[in-house]
């Protein structure tokens, strides 16, 4: 056995060795011995031609496998090369699909889960689990009855027919907290449909109203008027308290929301809430040193829970208590201020429709600069596009008086449709604030991007400048420094944080 490797190693080299041994022995006869018959020196010749077309042949056959192995490992490494490449890009992927998971898991601000035909829940994300208190082992693989309560799973049992025969569920309707705060959510119940038409799942998206920028279906209105008159239905007038409480009434009793005006100003008196700010950065060259930052407010009750930032302000708004909760803010903003001369800041707060049609608003806070001696220009108010349309005389006096107290005006939620444009023609602004829906998808919707440009053109003449909101990735940033856009704002900028970290 050991002999064949042997031999297989020396074959390759015979011809050669033979074809020496001829030639030494030709020489030798030919210069030294001249003792071989004549008659051998033709074969001996012939011989060694022979030998040497053997070694040619296997050179010639050597060089070919040589070139043929070469190729053969050139297809090899690029093919190595692919699969690694693909293998390094599948690694990439996993990895941002987990991180993009991972932020659908702590950011997206809507309860999102899932659960099979036999309502065990699957999937469910942070929001959702922090609804109900619980563990995520509490959840995982349960069935939903054992975990929610019967106001949050009687919905979903009265539609679970409707569902898994493939139809997508849409209602609204008001659900309380753990610590019975009640919320007006609207339902999705999104059925889950495997290759044969069959549903093997539902998905459900509870969302605050307060996320909810449009409601365009004649459906989604009488939904919101009947869930107005369900919160008016059950007032009760005290002398003492004006308590006014929230109903339902297709729920029983122990399952009914309630809230009362006097709560939500004892909220509002005993600060339940708290301030944040998000960054707003100049993109565009800076014509000041000022700091920018729009003020957010939250509740104790959504921070300790995460439920989403706002959700609680329908409720705030359906009492017409949103002046309330301004005047507040605003308060607190102009302490800030006045505790910090030096700050240099400038601080973007959204106004309620409720607060721009009260006319004693423009003397409180001209009350509030006078006793802290702030400068207005430290003020900018943001007005929606929504509110200013349906009010423009109120919004017009609200402006002026603003601008006399040295205040800036924001125009949000801007684009290029007929009422932005009409409202910025008819009210004084100092900004224009871009509508996010179109900022986030400039790169990929040329139509978007036409916008972005006719608005920034507008706000030129106008002498206006403009903020994008919902910027998210360097290469939106990059596109709005192309066009001109003056400051950007989202979670590719900064995300919001406590107001009172800016002290530090």
């Amino acid at each position: 056995m050991q002999k064949n490797p042997l031999l297989n190693n020396v074959k390759p080299y015979l011809t050669i060795f033979s074809a020496l041994i001829i030639l030494i022995i030709i020489i030798a006869d030919t210069y030294f011995t001249n003792e071989l018959p004549s008659h051998w020196l033709p074969v001996l010749w012939f011989f060694l031609l022979f030998a040497i077309l053997i070694v040619v042949i296997q050179l010639a056959h050597a060089e070919k496998n040589t070139r043929n192995l070469g190729n053969q490992l050139s297809i090899t490494k690029e093919r190595l090369g692919n699969e690694i490449k693909h293998r390094l890009w599948a690694e990439k992927t996993a990895s941002e699909n987990k991180i993009k998971s991972q932020f659908i898991d702590e950011n997206f601000p809507v309860m999102l889960a899932y659960f099979n035909t036999e309502l065990r829940c699957r999937y469910h994300n942070r929001i959702f689990r922090r609804w109900f208190g619980l563990n995520p082992d509490q959840i995982d693989g349960h069935f939903l009855t054992e975990f929610s309560n019967e106001e949050f799973f009687s919905d979903i049992q009265n539609n679970i027919e409707k569902i898994l025969t493939g139809k997508t569920i849409h209602n609204e309707r008001v659900l309380k907290s753990i610590k019975g705060f009640p919320y007006i959510f609207t339902e999705q119940y999104l059925p889950h449909i495997d290759n044969k038409g069959k549903a093997i799942g539902f998905y459900t998206l509870h969302t605050p109203r307060a996320q909810e920028k449009s409601r365009t279906s004649s459906k989604n209105n009488k939904d919101e008027n009947k869930i107005k008159l369900e919160l008016k239905q059950q007032s009760i007038v005290a002398s003492t308290d004006n308590d006014i409480k929230l109903q339902q009434n297709n729920q029983p009793p122990s399952s009914r929301p309630s809230i009362t005006a006097a709560r939500i100003a004892q909220a509002i008196d005993g600060e339940e809430f708290n301030l944040y700010c998000q960054r707003i950065i100049p993109i565009k060259s800076p014509n000041s040193s000022s700091l920018h930052y729009e003020i957010l407010i939250r509740m104790h009750e959504e921070e300790n829970n995460l439920m989403p930032p706002g959700s609680f302000l329908p409720l705030v708004d359906q009492f017409q208590m949103m002046p309330k909760l301004d005047r507040w803010i605003i308060s607190h903003i102009v302490q800030w201020m006045s505790a910090h001369p030096g700050a240099n800041s400038v601080f973007h707060l959204n106004l309620a429709k409720d607060t721009l049609k009260d006319l004693a608003f423009p003397d409180f806070i001209q009350d509030q600069l006078r006793k802290t001696k702030v400068a207005g220009s430290n003020l900018c108010f943001e007005i929606e596009v929504s509110d200013a349309k349906n009010n423009i005389t109120d919004i017009h006096i609200f402006t002026q008086k603003i601008h006399e107290l040295g205040c800036l005006v924001s125009l949000c939620s801007f684009s290029d449709n007929p009422e932005s444009l009409n409202l910025q023609s008819k009210i004084k602004v100092d900004y224009l604030k871009i509508d996010g829906c179109i900022v986030c998808n400039i790169l990929r919707d040329d139509e978007d991007l036409t916008k972005i440009k006719t608005i920034h053109q507008l706000a030129q003449k106008a002498n206006v400048k403009t903020i994008a909101e919902l910027v998210e990735t360097d290469d939106i940033i990059a596109k709005l420094q192309e066009i001109g856009i003056n400051y950007a704002q989202g979670f590719g900028i900064a995300k919001p944080h406590p107001f009172n970290d800016l002290d530090t």
